[in-house]
């Protein structure tokens, strides 16, 4: 992997970057798709250092990835723009994560049970209270896509790489609606 060239903005925090990828939920999926590049945004859980996500067992994603399961998931997050007396001096708060890796079908079922509970509890937290039992192995071994009958599909990355970015500034540094210099 090449190295970050903005060396003062690195993280290697690895409990910030855990604990980063563990309450965001939203995170964008790059695939090689030929001639242009394909990125798509999904739901995912960060489990056992690997990220996880469902959907369609099929449709130009599974395509994509049975092709070439090669990939990039990045997350982040702005926190504002931070204030500067010169305008072209702006800039921004954030905080990205980039994860390259493979993402690999998830074939064992228990695996795959596992990954759909901390999902749904991760997205309705407390709304199924004891129902989540229900997902086991045989549920995922019956549970199908509403859109093409198809089983559904759980998939995994794990990292090769990981490479994370910060520019954290205090609030009092953020640009607020209606300040002006």
């Amino acid at each position: 992997m090449e190295q970050l060239r903005y060396q003062r903005r690195i993280c290697t925090d690895t409990e910030k970057i855990d604990a980063f990828l563990a309450r965001s939920r939203v995170g964008i999926l790059g695939l090689n798709a030929g001639e242009y590049p394909y990125a798509t945004p999904i739901n995912y859980i960060w489990l056992d250092k690997k990220i996880y996500f469902h959907g369609a067992g099929s449709g130009k994603r599974q395509a994509l990835l049975q092709e070439e399961p090669s990939v990039c998931f990045t997350v982040y997050e702005e926190y504002g723009t931070v204030k500067d007396k010169l305008p072209c001096r702006a800039d921004t708060a954030y905080f990205s994560v980039m994860i390259f890796g493979k993402a690999q079908k998830v074939k064992s079922a228990e695996e795959s049970a596992a990954a759909l509970r901390h999902l749904t509890e991760k997205f309705m937290p407390g709304f199924y209270k004891d129902r989540l039992s229900l997902v086991s192995a045989d549920y995922v071994n019956k549970y199908r896509s509403s859109l093409d009958g198809n089983l559904a599909s759980i998939h995994s990355i794990t990292p090769d790489h990981i490479s994370a970015k910060e520019n954290d500034e205090e609030p009092d540094k953020l640009f607020k609606s209606g300040e002006s210099l």
